[in-house]
This record gives structure tokens, sequence and C-alpha cells, in this order.
């Protein structure tokens, strides 16, 4: 087991991590939090070297996705930097990447009910307008869970606040910043359950936010 206490705050900057084989060639990962070796909950950055493939499978309790670089492939498409989807349980595929990619990878982590199969490409998707000066891109929302990109401007601070079901992030572009800390482009943060902070950036930053999870 690897970061499974929901109860304790975790950081990872994935860009001090390095690339460990999965059992499928040419595929790597670098895990963040995992319930067991190859199966049951997991959250991990996956890379694909170019012309690496599985065959097809599904996902009990779903596949969560973030495409960080390169295109990702299955038989609905071709998926480049910013496409996010989530494929339910039941859904089957072969995913493959011709020229490589990095990918965000949640899997086993749908509740039960939440059905939909969601793409969106986020690179040619509006943002709204948000607390204060940020701006937000929702991506899904169930049952008091749901996930967002946040752009937030430079200078931006948001005001002290408590996470009702804990709040995971990840880091997409910039730099992110607390009283506990600075998370730089690529580092994964997960804080519990009522946990606290000031949050606030120096200069533009865009991070994946998930809420009400935990």
């Amino acid at each position: 087991m690897l970061n499974m206490n929901f109860d304790e705050q975790v950081f990872i900057n994935t860009q001090e991590q390095p690339w460990v084989a999965s059992p499928k060639a040419g595929v790597w990962r670098k895990p963040l939090a995992r319930e067991d070796a190859e199966r049951g909950h997991a959250t991990s950055l996956v890379k694909f070297d170019p012309g690496a493939s599985f065959t097809e499978h599904d996902h009990p309790l779903g596949e969560e996705i973030l495409v960080l670089s390169g295109t990702f492939s299955d038989h609905t498409g071709d998926y480049h930097a910013g496409s996010y989807f989530r494929n339910p349980e039941g859904f089957r595929h072969a995913p493959f990447s011709k020229d490589g990619c990095i990918l965000l990878v949640k899997l086993h982590q749908f509740q039960s009910g939440d059905n939909e199969h969601v793409v969106i490409d986020t690179a040619n998707k509006s943002w709204s307008p948000g607390m204060g000066n940020l701006m937000v891109m929702p991506l899904h929302s169930f049952e008091g869970e749901s996930t967002a990109l946040v752009k937030w401007p430079k200078d931006e601070r948001f005001q002290p606040h408590k996470h009702f079901g804990g709040e995971e992030i990840f880091v997409i572009s910039g730099e992110f910043i607390d009283e506990h800390g600075r998370y730089p482009e690529g580092s994964w943060i997960r804080s519990p359950h009522l946990s606290e902070h000031f949050p606030y950036v120096e200069q533009e930053t865009i991070i994946l936010v998930k809420v009400g999870h935990l």
C-alpha cells in the first residue's frame, strides 16, 4: 500500500520521482497512491513510449485520465494534451500511443451510480469566472464530488478555507503556494477532510482540483 491513509497530508514532487517499469513493455509509472500492486485504488503518472499499447480491458470502478503531454489513443479517437476523460465501469478499450504520451491516471475511484462517460477537450473549452480573479473550468460533478481546472492569475491570493471532503491538486503549470510549502509544476497534493490552508501564487498557475471525495 502507498499513501492510502486519507487522513494524512501528502505532497509529492513528481519531477523528482523516477519512472518505474509497469508489467507492460513500454509503459512506465510514477505511483502517487496505490492500494495494491496491480489492482484497486491507484493514482499515478503514466508514460507510454512511442508505439506502446495495451490489449482490450475495462476498469472496475472506473478510470479518470488527464493527458498531460503527447497523444493518447483508443478506438474512440486520439486525445492530445489537455484531454480529460472518465471511463466508467464496463467501458472497454485497447489504449495506445503512436508518438508517446504522459497521463495523470486515477483508477478504481468512481462512486456507486457514477456511470457517465465523459470526454472534454480542455484546450478548446471556455473558462468561467470563479471566486476573486480565478478562472474555472468544471470537468465533473457527482454526489458532492467535483473536479475542475482552476487558473490563477499572477499574484492572486485566495481566502483561508477548509476542505470538506478533502482536496486533491495536481499542478499543471506554474507554482502553487500556501503556508505549508511551494509546489512547482508536476506537484501532487492531497489534503484530508477539514484540512485548512491559505493558498496563493506569484505567477500564472493552472491546477487540476478534485474536492469532496475523501
